[in-house]
């Protein structure tokens, strides 16, 4: 497993953020990762996923929101969002252009992926997983957010607890069966942390998205 520390540039309005990518010797397929609006690339739970995913074959680079980058409490704008994670995309494929290329996100950063990839068919990105979507704000049930991904034809794989307050149970599962190339997988008592008391729930996680990639990878 190689670990690389570099920087992306997305604009020169924007300017750069920080990134990390984690191979292994011989990957399959290379994620782009993209952090929740509550902390940055270097949480733990992102460090922990980025080592797990690179443990069965998985290159993942993860990288920095604007805001993560210059410490300012507020999330990004889908604009600058979006620029982002274009930007998170071409690299990847500038730092492995032979492997298969997946999106990926924790909450915000797997709904702003998702948002920029419904705009954009062209995208190289071979499929999208999320690890949480936020479908609604806490104690506001609402399928509000999830419109775009109508537009999305790419596959998509959700992995959600069954206690995540920003997804109803009943109403993310209502939105997966609505879409055609939705997987999702659900992880019983935790939450959207994926916390669930004892639970090694990581393994779950990266155990699900590697079969899952396996089988997107087949076809």
């Amino acid at each position: 497993m190689s670990t690389k520390s570099l920087k992306i540039k997305v604009s020169p309005v924007i300017g750069s953020v920080s990134a990390r990518y984690i191979a292994p010797a011989n990957a399959k397929c290379i994620f782009t990762l993209a952090h929740g609006a509550g902390a940055g690339m270097d949480h733990s739970f992102m460090e922990t996923l980025s080592n797990a995913l690179s443990a069965v074959g998985i290159a993942t680079l993860r990288f920095n929101f604007p805001f993560a980058e210059n410490k300012k409490g507020r999330p990004d704008s889908p604009v600058v969002a979006h620029a982002t994670i274009e930007a998170a995309i071409k690299k990847a494929q500038e730092l492995n252009p032979g492997l298969p290329l997946f999106a990926s996100g924790k909450s915000f950063g797997g709904r702003m992926s998702s948002q920029y990839l419904s705009e954009r068919p062209e995208s190289p990105a071979k499929g999208i997983i999320f690890y949480g979507f936020p479908l609604h704000a806490a104690g506001k049930p609402s399928i509000d957010r999830a419109g775009h991904l109508k537009a999305l034809k790419i596959p998509m794989l959700f992995l959600q607890g069954s206690k995540d307050t920003l997804a109803t149970w009943d109403l993310i599962e209502n939105v997966c069966k609505s879409l055609r190339k939705a997987t999702l997988v659900k992880f019983e008592g935790a939450d959207h942390s994926f916390k669930a008391g004892k639970t090694d729930v990581m393994s779950l996680l990266v155990d699900a998205t590697n079969k899952w990639v396996d089988k997107m990878l087949r076809k």
